[in-house]
């Protein structure tokens, strides 16, 4: 088999497309790979998996390992944590690494409980850095820093698991960034025998029908985004939100806080706990600036934030502020906007 202590990703994919989650997390696995020294390696389980290590090389993975079986494929829980548990065993990877998506939740708990390893969901960030035990004095290198949001928000959390193996992490999709890092970038493909792995007494649910409905909400990709706050103070101020959305081009987000109320839908909440977002603009309307908020809309390439509160957190990494009431500030920018875009 192959060698051990490497880091390696587990890939999701629907009707041959590899998600983007998992191409975002082979992206950062590329980074924390080379900054340890060790080889990417991706997991991809299911069936019809020809040729599906082409969309995964361009990433940076060294090693596709393939495990392909037609009961694999939808995903169901016992099989693939049964490959992940026995693989695991096998390679003995130091890190493993996926999307905390339905299947990431469901899987990475499993994977983790089984093997004794421990898990961090949602984390917003990974760096490699050292650890030193002030109860025993011992000093730990080259550990996975598993960053997030805890106790409700109001401090980030570096997690570390000096002793067991794999260290294992879940992150949303968006949060980490996905790029190629050569077009022409070529690895190993290792096909694995499914009944090494997996016991036939683990398929013992199967999937009949499957319907899966897609969004129709779609403000991880829009450029321009208009997003509302508690302060908004009621649907019929998102009701406005979304009218400056239609005169701009913009998709409308939203806080926890504000979904929550019941003022708009959950597929538009942007944070830790929605959807991250990287827009051209983003205009925050009556958001405080909650951490879990920013978490999800920092890298915003320019932040305009109308607020009444001059001290909002928000404001502190917002590259404009308006100070004011968003119910009289927005009014006029949609028709001073109108008059000078004919």
């Amino acid at each position: 088999m192959q060698d051990q202590n490497n880091l390696i990703v587990y890939c999701e994919y629907e009707d041959g497309k590899v998600s983007d989650v998992s191409l975002e997390l082979l992206t950062k696995g590329r980074q924390l790979a080379t900054e340890l020294g060790v080889k990417l390696e991706a997991l991809v389980i299911g069936d019809k998996l020809d040729g599906i290590e082409k969309q995964l090389f361009p990433y940076g993975a060294d090693v596709v390992y393939k495990v392909e079986d037609k009961r694999l494929y939808p995903y169901t829980s016992n099989p693939h944590a049964a490959v992940l548990i026995n693989l695991f065993r096998e390679i003995k990877p130091q890190i493993c690494l996926m999307g905390a998506t339905c299947i990431g939740r469901d899987l990475g708990p499993r994977v983790s409980s089984c093997l004794h390893s421990g898990l961090t969901a949602d984390c917003t960030s990974l760096v490699i850095g050292d650890h030193n035990d002030p109860k025993t004095g011992k000093e730990y290198q080259n550990l996975l820093y598993q960053i997030r949001p805890a106790f409700g928000g109001n401090i980030v959390a570096t997690i570390v698991n000096p002793d067991c193996r794999p260290q294992m992490a879940t992150v949303r999709e968006g949060v980490m960034k996905k790029e190629i890092l050569d077009p022409n970038h070529k690895g190993e493909v290792v096909k694995l025998r499914a009944s090494k792995y997996v016991k036939d007494e683990d398929f013992v649910v199967e999937i009949i029908d499957r319907h899966i409905e897609k969004s129709k909400i779609n403000i991880k990709n829009s450029p321009i985004i208009v997003a509302g706050g508690y302060g908004v103070g009621s649907k019929e101020g998102f009701d406005l939100l979304h009218q400056f959305a239609d005169v701009l081009g913009a998709e409308v987000g939203a806080t926890r806080a504000a979904v929550d109320a019941g003022w708009t839908e959950h597929a538009r909440q942007v944070g830790q706990t929605g959807v991250t977002v990287r827009p051209k603009l983003y205009i925050a309307c009556g958001i405080s600036g909650q951490i879990q908020h920013i978490a999800g809309m920092q890298d915003s390439s320019i932040i305009i934030s109308i607020n009444s509160d001059p001290n909002a957190p928000i404001n502190t990494i917002a590259d404009y502020v308006i100070v004011g009431d968003y119910a009289e500030i927005v009014p006029k920018l949609i028709k001073y906007y109108k008059k000078n875009s004919k």
